[in-house]
Order: structure tokens, then C-alpha cells, then sequence
């Protein structure tokens, strides 16, 4: 009898107050589905987070969630008990994704796996990937599950205590992986690709949009960051593969719409993403780039915000973070002042609109007080973006981890999910009832931006 192939790749739900499908696709673990396909495993994808799910089309009852311009949009959600942990939280708490019966239904259809692998996103996510291997080692329990990702990374310790997989592993790069895999008695039936293919965006039935990322790492060490831990080393790809990259995807199936999940996208611009671009614009590649990762603001010279606008970027995302100098310099140094006045500058003299620019301001860090947060969301509208809060949550193995478990009365060490953003955990009760009025000011300049 001839021993099972099939790998199947599992991306879980989303537990949390919040969820919004920001062009959010498991990119490492698509980008491993390329890879083992070429490698002849079988592979299977069970995307919980997929709006577009095979069974959902022949389910009248389930109400499609809306969708937006350029793929994004609200997921499916259902709301369940709210953790011990966050009772305090005056919010509804949900699982978002698929329904539970749709992934049973799309694990029953898989009759005999030879290995699970589960991703992981934010930390305070865990209980989705809890869920699944939970239901995984009911149905399967001789079948080996190998749980990776973000959570994974950072949470080591309490994922191995508390996941119930098989392994939990740290390695990202393919070929470290097969290796895992052959301790499974699983080796590949064909030698490794020589590069590294696409990531396997075909499994879905249909895509609304693809991610690219065409570097890996970044030369800042914001404090509030751990990508340095997460990818320690600066890489980039070849650009003239990247647009071929680019090129597939809108040529075989039509994409138009494609996400940077990179982190310093616009750095050493001259041999990279300018390359990648210029290729863009003579080839009239009727494109549109979104950059929800956030460009560095330093980068955007008037020739760059020129050449941006003509290449399709659609979606701008500066990290501006504060407007608060002496914070900057303590938390990444990687903005001066006139920096930002002079990117939204240029970027509006290159024709992109208010609308189309949006800064991120963090809200909740450490030391951090609500006069600045105020100020910062005021000058972001006066200059001529948008103002966006990102509620701060602490990151195991970023160099703010130390500050904010000092601050916070949670017990951040021990539980992922006080990790949470909704919860403000390092904010006293004081500041966190004042971020309501924070984020009702950034509503009103939006509607009053709408309507100029």
C-alpha cells in the first residue's frame, strides 16, 4: 500500500473583538504550498479565513460578508464566549472565518493526510490555532502536526505547553522543513526547485488579489518591532523576478490589485523597487499596489512619489507613528522633523489624494501620554493625510518588551492573549477611556475629509 503524500496546510480563525481582511493572505505558508507541490507532495489548502470557500456559494443561510474596493473587506464572524482573561473588554468577542461545519466539511474531504501544517498570526490569536489542532488530533490523532508562523516564533514556550502539536518549529526557509518533514518518514519524490516558486495563490477558487514580498528583514530596530527577530538578516530578490512575478499573475488570472507585505519596501529604491516599477510602467501593466506594511517616510522624494503614482500605487501607508520628536528618537529614530510634511508633500504634488494617503499613529505604548497621540492626529490632518490609530500591542523579542511588561498590570510573560491591542495593556484606566475621544476626532476628520 503506498504511503500518503498529502500535506495539508491549515490557516486558522481569527479569535478576537476585531478582524478585517486588509489583503490578508498566510503568505509563508502559500509560499511553502509552492514549494512542496514542486517537491511532489499533494497538497491541500484549508483557508479558514477564505471568504471565497467552495461550500459557502451552496449555503443560503450564510449571508456574504461586504466587501470593499481592491479585495478588502469583513470577514465571516460569529461571536462565542469571551476568554476569562478579557472579560473586562465591554466588547463582542468572535471567532472570524468560516464556519465551524465548512471546515469540517473541508477536513472530512481530505480522507487520508500524511501531515497537518498549521500557521500562526498575531500571539493573541492563539485560541483559533488551539481549536484546530484540538479538532485535528480528534479526527487524525496518528497523523504528525507541525505548527510554524508568528505565534509559533514568538510564543515558543507556550505553544509547545499548550498547542498540542507535534513539533512547534521556528525554521521559515523550505529546505529546513523537509528536513522536519523526513523525520516524519515523508521525503520528497522530486529534488527541490533551484528557485523558489510562486507562492500557491492558485489553490484558492477565487483570489480577490495577490501579496508580494520582495525583501525580507529591515536595517530599523523600532523598538516597538521584532522583525528583526523574525528575519534577522536584510534580503531581496532579484526585481526583474519580482515583476515577472507581477506579470504571471495578472496575465494568467487576470490579478490587478497586489499587497507589499515587505517591511522596507522603498530602501536602496535604485536597485530594487524603482527596477521593479520602471518594468511597471513600460509595459503598461494596467496594475494597482496597496502598501499596508506602511512606507518609511524618508524614502518618498518627490521622484519617488512621482514615480509611485504612475505605476498604480493605490493605497499609500506611511509609519508615521507620533508626531513626538523625543519619542521618535527613543522608539526607532527613523523620522526628523520635516519628514513627514515633506512626504505628503510630494505625494500630493504627484496626485494622490488625501483619501489615498493614510499615516499610522500608535496609540498605547509604554510612557507613552494621550496629549501626544491627540496632537500627532491633528497635525497628520492638517499636513493633508489621513490619520489611522494602531492600538500598540507588546512583542515578545522586540526591544520595547522589557518597558511594556514593566508597565503593564497583565501578566504579558505568561499569557498571549494580554497581548491583545483592544486592551491597551500598558495604558493606566485613565488614558484608555480617553482613547475613545482619540478615535472619535479621527472619525470626524475623515468625514469631513469625505465630504471636501
Amino acid at each position: 500500500m503506498n504511503k500518503s503524500r498529502t500535506l495539508v496546510l491549515i490557516n486558522p480563525w481569527i479569535y478576537d473583538f476585531a478582524a478585517y481582511d486588509l489583503w490578508s493572505k498566510p503568505l509563508g505558508l502559500l509560499s511553502l504550498a509552492g514549494y512542496f507541490r514542486e517537491c511532489g507532495f499533494d497538497i491541500r489548502l484549508i483557508d479558514c479565513m477564505d471568504i471565497h470557500h467552495p461550500a459557502i456559494g451552496g449555503n443560503p443561510a450564510l449571508k456574504p460578508p461586504v466587501r470593499r474596493r481592491f479585495g478588502t473587506g469583513k470577514f465571516f464572524r460569529e461571536q462565542i464566549a469571551t476568554p476569562p482573561q478579557l472579560k473586562n473588554v465591554n466588547r463582542p468577542y468572535s471567532r472570524y472565518g468560516i464556519p465551524l461545519p465548512l471546515f469540517m466539511e473541508s477536513l472530512a474531504g481530505i480522507p487520508d493526510p500524511a501531515c497537518f501544517l498549521v500557521t500562526s498570526l498575531m500571539t493573541y490569536w492563539y485560541p483559533g490555532v488551539l481549536e484546530v489542532i484540538g479538532i485535528l488530533r480528534e479526527i487524525h490523532p496518528q497523523v504528525p502536526i507541525l505548527l510554524g508562523g508568528i505565534y509559533a516564533r514568538l510564543c515558543r514556550q507556550h505553544a509547545q505547553k499548550h498547542s498540542g502539536a507535534t513539533a512547534v518549529i521556528s525554521e521559515t526557509d523550505p529546505a529546513s522543513i523537509t528536513a522536519i518533514l523526513a523525520q516524519q518518514d515523508l521525503s520528497p519524490l522530486r529534488e527541490a526547485p533551484r528557485s523558489i516558486p510562486y507562492p500557491a495563490f492558485d489553490l484558492y477558487d477565487p483570489f480577490d488579489y495577490i501579496c508580494l514580498k520582495t525583501s525580507s528583514g529591515c536595517p530599523y530596530r523600532c523598538r516597538y518591532c521584532a522583525s528583526h527577530f523574525l528575519s534577522p538578516d536584510l534580503t531581496r530578490r532579484d526585481p526583474h523576478e519580482v515583476f515577472e512575478e507581477i506579470v504571471h499573475w495578472h496575465r494568467t488570472f487576470g490579478t490587478r490589485d497586489f499587497a507589499f507585505y515587505d517591511d522596507a519596501l522603498l530602501l536602496s529604491a535604485k536597485t530594487h523597487i524603482r527596477v521593479i516599477l520602471e518594468e511597471v510602467i513600460k509595459n503598461n501593466l494596467p496594475v494597482r499596489f496597496h502598501t499596508p506594511n506602511a512606507l518609511h517616510v524618508r524614502e518618498i522624494t518627490g521622484d519617488m512619489a512621482r514615480l509611485l503614482k504612475r505605476s498604480g500605487f493605490r493605497t499609500i501607508r506611511l509609519g508615521y507613528e507620533t508626531s513626538d520628536t523625543g519619542l521618535h528618537q527613543r522608539l526607532d529614530n527613523k523620522v526628523s522633523p520635516g519628514d513627514f510634511e515633506r512626504a505628503v508633500a510630494n505625494l500630493r504634488k504627484a496626485g494622490f489624494r488625501r483619501k489615498e494617503i493614510g499615516a499610522y499613529i500608535l496609540a498605547g505604548l509604554p510612557g507613552q501620554n494621550v496629549a501626544s497621540v491627540a496632537q500627532t492626529i491633528e497635525i497628520v490632518a492638517r499636513i493633508g493625510a489621513t490619520p489611522y490609530l494602531a492600538e500598540y500591542s507588546p512583542i515578545p523579542h522586540s526591544d520595547l518588551w522589557k518597558a511594556a511588561m514593566k508597565s503593564s498590570d497583565y501578566d504579558l510573560e505568561a499569557e498571549p492573549l494580554y497581548h491583545n491591542n483592544t486592551l491597551l495593556p500598558c495604558w493606566a484606566p485613565d488614558k484608555k477611556t480617553a482613547l475613545r475621544d482619540l478615535k472619535n476626532r479621527v472619525i470626524e476628520i475623515r468625514r469631513t475629509q469625505a465630504a471636501s
